[in-house]
């Protein structure tokens, strides 16, 4: 009975997505798990293992042809295979159908739409709107989606852009901030500063507590004043995420 013979340089896959490059004149490719490039391209994956069906370098995925390491040492200036297939993921073109890359794409723009809707409202209404409007203002606007990035980015600057076409604004967090009979009257103005508005001041013993309203995209900076500036004796708490009404926003 006849042996089968299978060359030693060729390596068989099936279901496979490829990222290709250019280098040196020759074709470069590795093998990928689908759906796992775009999430290692936006940092949702971190092992490369999970991203790679296996750790060589094509010249040809489909016919199983690995790369020499002579020519992979030419076009890259080294033989490191792992730093090779993290340098073609980074810089390689995904090859996919049209078809695929249409159903990505639409979907990541839904996915952007619901970032934003689940993040804004209304500033007049304080009231969020639905996703299909949202959906339809980012196609006012003919918004390109950027694949290589992921959708929370892309989401913050979608708001700015609709910030320009519809009432707009980051649906605001509810905080009480309790400081320290000491530096109360010190931090008072710097606190006060990053609130819009503060809806209540009291004093509770010798501690001042303030409860108000800011944008999300200062919490980061009122977190540092009340840790660091009262060196840990001051309290920052969450009473809400977000500050909205009920109901969605209606565009007429």
């Amino acid at each position: 009975m006849p042996k089968i013979f299978t060359p030693t340089n060729q390596i068989r896959l099936t279901n496979v997505a490829v990222v290709r490059i250019k280098k040196g004149g020759k074709r470069f490719e590795i093998a990928c798990y689908k759906n796992k490039v775009v999430s290692w391209r936006t940092g949702a994956e971190k092992d490369l293992d999970e991203v790679l069906q296996t750790g060589s370098v094509f010249t040809n995925v489909s016919k199983g042809e690995v790369a020499k390491k002579e020519d992979l040492m030419k076009a890259f200036g080294k033989d490191d295979v792992t730093e090779i297939c993290k340098e073609i993921l980074a810089k390689g073109e995904l090859q996919i159908s049209e078809k695929e890359r249409h159903d990505q794409l639409e979907s990541m723009f839904k996915e952007i739409a619901t970032n934003v809707a689940d993040r804004c409202v209304n500033p007049e209404t304080k009231r969020p709107y639905p996703v299909s409007i949202i959906e339809k203002s980012m196609k006012d606007i003919h918004y390109s989606i950027k694949p290589n990035r992921n959708a929370k980015q892309q989401a913050l600057e979608v708001i700015k852009l609709l910030q320009e076409t519809i009432p707009l604004e980051r649906a605001k967090m509810r905080l009480k901030v309790t400081l320290p009979g000491k530096d109360a009257k010190r931090l008072k103005e710097k606190v006060t500063k990053l609130c819009s508005p503060v809806e209540g001041e009291d004093w509770e013993g010798d501690k001042l507590v303030l409860t108000c309203l800011i944008n999300p995209g200062h919490f980061r900076e009122m977190d540092e004043i009340v840790r660091t500036d009262t060196k840990g004796a001051g309290v920052l708490e969450v009473l809400n995420l977000k500050e909205i009404k009920e109901g969605e926003e209606v565009l007429e």
